[in-house]
């Protein structure tokens, strides 16, 4: 499979751990079990809704193997339509470089197969874990946006580090150091101790994590910057999606406000140990 080598990357990090638009929005109760991180509350089901539509990026985390986290993805997306908002999904699992074939998709020139096809050149998980939202956004013309980093980049970095990119690879990126705040440095450091990592030294490591924290922050502010109504829900993993992730960077670059959701997992992610300096909610029982 060709994105396996740059999956890996992924694998090691990830298994460790408004104004609405013109639509009428119908009269319906969401369903989103929210827990509010910074006052330690439930959000009433009457409030969720208004919660998520507070600010135009709506990050929304997954461990990329758990139905149940791309359910509450897919709720997410399905509530913010439904309510009238001008919603576009932002996809980690797809690279910027790839865009045209999101658009073929949605615009109905690819069949599932070819399309199927497509997302696993640029993706290491089988397809059945992202087809619902993928058919959900072609059924009702939602856009789509590839937010990943270009082809062999990441492999690249993690094994020669930033300085081993071209020029114009690094104007395009700016420049990428390991310097982090001490925790998601040691956050990084756990993940890469947690697994066997063959010839990769840490530090090269923690920029090829940067690396796609960074891409993906740039495209996600570019495609904002043209398409100024829309409300993006970014898809991610819970290591980039976290506020010392895809969210620092983005903060970094825009006065733009954000929401960040982690879905409650058994062990890595709970009310006990995750905090408002991680993301704003938490999905109960998901």
């Amino acid at each position: 499979m060709k994105a396996i080598a740059i999956q890996t990357i992924a694998v090691l990090l990830l298994l460790s751990g408004g104004v609405l638009g013109c639509k009428t929005a119908p009269h319906h109760q969401a369903r989103l079990p929210l827990y509010d991180l910074e006052k330690d509350v439930n959000v009433p089901d009457s409030q969720a809704l208004s919660r998520l539509t507070e600010a135009p990026i709506i990050l929304v985390g997954e461990h990329h193997t758990n139905p149940a986290h791309h359910a509450i993805q897919l709720s997410v997306i399905k509530e913010l339509n439904d309510s009238g908002a001008d919603v576009a999904v932002g996809l980690e699992m797809f690279r910027q470089e790839n865009q045209a074939a999101l658009d073929q998709w949605i615009d109905g020139e690819l069949s599932e197969k070819e399309f199927a096809a497509i997302y696993l050149e640029n993706w290491g998980f089988p397809w059945k874990f992202y087809r619902d939202i993928f058919m959900y956004a072609k059924d009702n013309e939602i856009e789509l946006v590839g937010l990943n980093v270009a082809s062999g980049v990441t492999r690249q970095v993690a094994y020669h580090g930033f300085g081993s990119l071209n020029e114009e690879q690094r104007r395009q990126i700016g420049n990428i150091t390991c310097d982090v705040t001490p925790r998601y440095r040691q956050f990084i450091r756990n993940a890469f101790g947690a697994h066997a990592h063959g010839d990769l030294n840490f530090n090269n490591f923690c920029e090829a994590q940067l690396i796609w924290d960074t891409v993906m922050a740039i495209n996600a502010l570019e495609y904002l910057d043209k398409n100024p109504q829309k409300k993006l829900v970014i898809l991610a993993g819970t290591a980039h999606a976290r506020k010392m992730g895809i969210p620092s960077q983005v903060k970094q670059r825009s006065p733009l406000p954000m929401v960040i959701v982690l879905p409650e997992t058994e062990r890595s992610i709970s009310i006990q140990n995750t905090g408002f300096d991680d993301a704003d909610y938490l999905f109960l029982g998901s």
